[in-house]
C-alpha cells in the first residue's frame, strides 16, 4: 500500500500530462475531491518548497484540462 501511495503521488506531481491524468482517473469522485483540494492547498499555502508548489500547480491545470476535455468546456 505504501508503494502504491507513493507512486501515485509521483506520478500526481510528476509535471507530466499523462502521468497526472492517468493517476487522476483511477481514482473515486470523494477521493478526487480530497486530492484536487490537497493540491489546491500545496500550491497556494506557505510552508511548500517551490518545486512542490509548481508541481501541484501542474496538476491542478491538468486535472481541470483533462475534465474539461470530457465535458467539452473550456477550463
Amino acid at each position: 500500500m505504501d508503494d502504491e501511495l507513493e507512486e501515485f503521488w509521483s506520478d500526481i506531481l510528476s509535471e507530466e500530462l499523462l502521468r497526472i491524468v492517468a493517476a487522476w482517473t483511477i481514482l473515486d469522485a470523494e477521493t478526487q475531491a480530497a486530492v484536487y483540494e490537497h493540491l489546491g492547498r500545496m500550491a497556494k499555502q506557505e510552508g511548500w518548497a517551490d518545486v512542490q508548489r509548481q508541481a501541484a500547480e501542474t496538476a491542478l491545470h491538468a486535472i481541470d484540462s483533462s475534465d474539461s476535455s470530457k465535458t467539452g468546456q473550456e477550463g
